[in-house]
C-alpha cells in the first residue's frame, strides 16, 4: 500500500465519513482507488488510525467537505502543438498523415515536443460535426428511385448452381410504393425496359426519375450535364421522364430506395431459395402487395396503399404505344453512299462518302441519322436476306476501280461519246460490264477513234448500250468511208497531172494511214476467201 502524506489521508477519511464512494474520491482526489480501499479497510479495522481520532485535539477540525452539485475545476493545459496549429491544419487538409507532420515540425520548425502530442492534435483537427442532411418533401407523383441490388439465391436453369440474381427495385418518392423485379442479366435494353415495367405497373409515371450512375443508365457521370446511353434516353423521352442521376458517392440522394433495397432483402428473401426466377418475381409481388404496401409509414404516420391511392392520380398518363427498342451503333458511309449493317447495304444519302453517321436497328426497320445533330437522315424497311442492296438506281455513284479507271480513260482518249457510253454502262452493269467495256476500246485497234465515236453516239441515240451494236455501226461507218473514198478515186488512165492534190488535206494524214490498211487488209481477206 502507497504511504500517503496526513493531509491526503486526512482528506480521504473525511470523504469516507461523508459518504463519498471510492470512486468519487478517485474523481476528486486522484488517488487510485486501490490505495483508496486499503485506507478504508484500515480505518474501519481499526479506528484509531483515522487522523482526526488519532490527535485527539479539541481545535483539530477536519478538511470541508466539497460543496454538492459542483464541478471540480479542471486544470487547462495548452498543448505545445497550439502554435503550430495554422501548419498542422493545412498539412491535414493536404491528405498527410501525423507522422509525416511531426517529422516537418521538428526539422522545419524546431518543435521539441513528443509524436503523441501532434498525434492528440492532429485527431482533435480532423474532428468534424456531423453532417447535417435536410429533409425532403416531394409532391405526389414528383419522382420514382430506381436502383438495384441482390435477389434471393435462385437456381440455375438447367443446373444444379444457385445463384443470386440482379434485384430491380422502383420507389415512388411520395408514398414508398415499389416495384420489385429480378433478373439473371442486365443491359441497356433490360434497364430501360424494367423502367417500362414499373410504370405499367403503377398505372403512371413520375415526372422525374432519380438513379445512380451506373453504365446502363449513365455513359459519362458529370456534375452538370451526365450523358445518358441513347436507349435509356429514347425510353424516358417516349414517357415524358426526366432522368436525373445522383452525385457520385451521394447514397442519401436515394436514400428511399436504398432502404427499399434492404428492407427487401431482409425482410421478404432473408432466407429463401426459389427454384426459378418467375417464381421469386411471383412471390415479391405477393409480399409488396400482402405486407409492403399494408405497413404503416414511418414517418407519416399513414398506410402505404393509401398514399399510393392519392399519388395515382397525379401520375403521369401512360402512352398507348410501348417502347420500340433499338440497337445503336457507328457506320461509315462507303464509296457507293452505302452502309454496311448485318451484311447489308442501306442507301446513307445525303451523308457523304468517307462520313460517319448514326445507325439505329430496329425490329422492322434501319435508321441512319446524323453523328452529331442524331437528325434523321434515311429510314429503311429491315430486310432478311444478307447481302441485298438496299439502293435506288437515281442514287448509284459512279465509283470506278483501278481497272474501270484504265477502262475509262482510253475511253476518253476515243472521244467524248465514247466515254460517255462506257460510264453509263458500268453505272448500269458495274463490274459485269467491265467486258462490253473493254470489247468498246479495243475497237480502236481496228478503226479509227471517230467512227467509234460516232457509233457510240448512234447507239445512245437508238438506246442500245451494246458492243454488238457499237462494232456494227462502227463497222458500217468505216465501210461506207471507204466506199465513199473509192468513189473518188481517179481511174488509172488518167494523167499524172490529174492526180496531183491541188488543195490541202481534209484528215490527218493518220486517219488515211489507218483507212489505208484497213482496205488492204479488207483486200487481203477477200483474196484469201476467192482462193
Amino acid at each position: 500500500m502507497n504511504v500517503l502524506k496526513p493531509h491526503l489521508q486526512t482528506t480521504i477519511w473525511t470523504l469516507l465519513k461523508g459518504g463519498a464512494t471510492q470512486r468519487e474520491i478517485e474523481r476528486i482526489t486522484g488517488i487510485s482507488r486501490h490505495t483508496i480501499r486499503s485506507y478504508q479497510q484500515r480505518f474501519a479495522a481499526d479506528p484509531a488510525n483515522c487522523p482526526g481520532v488519532a490527535t485527539d485535539s479539541p481545535g483539530q477540525t477536519a478538511p470541508p467537505w466539497p460543496p454538492t452539485g459542483l464541478a471540480v475545476p479542471v486544470p487547462v493545459t495548452t498543448s505545445k502543438c497550439e502554435p503550430h496549429r495554422a501548419f498542422i491544419d493545412a498539412q491535414l487538409r493536404l491528405g498527410r498523415n501525423a507522422t509525416a507532420i511531426y517529422q516537418d515540425l521538428v526539422d522545419l520548425h524546431g518543435f521539441d515536443g513528443a509524436y503523441n502530442c501532434v498525434k492528440r492534435f492532429a485527431a482533435q483537427l480532423r474532428h468534424k460535426e456531423p453532417e447535417q442532411f435536410d429533409r425532403l418533401s416531394f409532391a405526389p407523383g414528383e419522382e420514382m428511385q430506381v436502383d438495384y441490388g441482390e435477389g434471393a439465391p435462385t437456381r440455375v436453369p438447367g443446373t444444379e448452381r444457385w445463384r443470386k440474381p440482379r434485384l430491380f427495385v422502383a420507389t415512388l418518392r411520395y408514398s414508398r410504393r415499389s416495384f420489385r423485379r429480378v433478373v439473371w442479366k442486365s443491359g441497356q435494353q433490360v434497364w430501360a425496359e424494367l423502367h417500362e415495367q414499373a410504370w405499367r405497373y403503377f398505372g403512371g409515371s413520375a415526372r422525374y426519375v432519380v438513379l445512380d450512375n451506373l453504365k446502363e443508365g449513365v455513359l459519362k457521370p458529370d456534375l452538370y450535364e451526365p450523358a445518358l446511353n441513347a436507349v435509356y434516353a429514347a425510353t424516358l423521352a417516349h414517357y415524358e421522364v426526366v432522368a436525373d442521376p445522383a452525385r457520385v458517392r451521394d447514397p442519401n440522394r436515394k436514400g428511399t430506395v436504398e432502404h427499399a433495397i434492404g428492407h427487401t432483402q431482409a425482410t421478404a428473401l432473408k432466407g429463401r431459395r426459389f427454384e426459378s426466377i418467375e417464381e421469386q418475381n411471383v412471390f415479391l409481388e405477393h409480399w409488396e402487395v400482402k405486407w409492403a404496401a399494408s405497413r404503416i409509414h414511418g414517418a407519416e404516420r399513414r398506410q402505404v396503399q393509401a398514399m399510393f391511392e392519392e399519388e395515382r392520380a397525379h401520375l403521369q398518363p401512360l402512352p398507348i404505344t410501348a417502347m420500340s427498342y433499338f440497337t445503336e451503333l457507328q457506320r461509315t458511309v462507303c464509296d457507293d453512299s452505302c452502309v454496311r449493317i448485318e451484311h447489308s447495304s442501306y442507301a446513307a444519302r445525303p451523308a457523304a462518302i468517307g462520313s460517319k453517321v448514326l445507325v439505329r436497328i430496329f425490329e422492322r426497320r434501319i435508321e441512319i441519322r446524323d453523328l452529331r445533330t442524331q437528325a434523321l437522315l434515311r429510314t429503311h424497311a429491315r430486310v432478311d436476306r444478307p447481302g441485298t442492296v438496299v439502293l435506288p438506281m437515281a442514287e448509284r455513284v459512279f465509283n470506278p476501280s483501278r481497272e474501270t479507271r484504265f477502262i475509262l480513260n482510253q475511253a476518253r482518249a476515243i472521244g467524248p461519246q465514247a466515254a460517255r457510253l462506257c460510264e453509263m454502262l458500268f453505272a448500269i452493269e458495274g463490274r459485269v460490264g467491265q467486258r462490253k467495256l473493254w470489247g468498246i476500246v479495243n475497237l480502236a485497234r481496228r478503226y479509227p477513234h471517230r467512227f467509234i465515236d460516232a457509233a457510240c453516239a448512234g447507239a445512245m441515240e437508238q438506246g442500245v448500250h451494246s458492243y454488238r451494236h457499237v462494232k456494227a455501226l462502227t463497222e458500217r461507218l468505216v465501210a461506207d468511208a471507204l466506199a465513199a473514198l473509192e468513189a473518188d478515186t481517179p481511174t488509172p488512165s488518167a494523167s499524172p497531172s490529174m492526180l496531183t492534190q491541188q488543195h490541202a488535206l481534209i484528215r490527218s494524214a493518220d486517219e488515211y494511214g489507218d483507212l489505208f490498211a484497213h482496205a488492204a487488209t479488207a483486200t487481203q481477206s477477200l483474196e484469201s476467201t476467192q482462193s
